[in-house]
């Protein structure tokens, strides 16, 4: 209640109030730390990402599908070994 009484004053909405806090809290405090320039870069939204290299041939469909098939293959290994109670 006290954020909606607080809305009012502010002559906004409370979706607006929790939208700014939220912004606030994701925005980068100062620029993020490097952990190794050679490889990483800030991107536009100040998020690490991996830096591209010139003349490399980017991702292909079969890399993507064998990341797919070991994600799915550690997830039903991991539900395999889980004991239910």
């Amino acid at each position: 209640m006290e954020a909606k009484t607080l809305a009012v004053r502010r002559k906004t909405t409370l979706k607006a109030i929790v939208e700014a806090a939220l912004r606030r809290e994701i925005r980068p405090s100062m620029e993020p730390e490097n952990p190794d320039p050679a490889r990483f870069e800030v991107g536009p939204f100040g998020i690490l990402r991996i830096r591209k290299v010139s003349g490399s041939r980017g991702t292909t469909v079969a890399q993507v599908q064998a990341v797919q098939e070991a994600l799915e293959n550690e997830e039903l290994e991991r539900m395999a070994n889980t004991r239910r109670p």
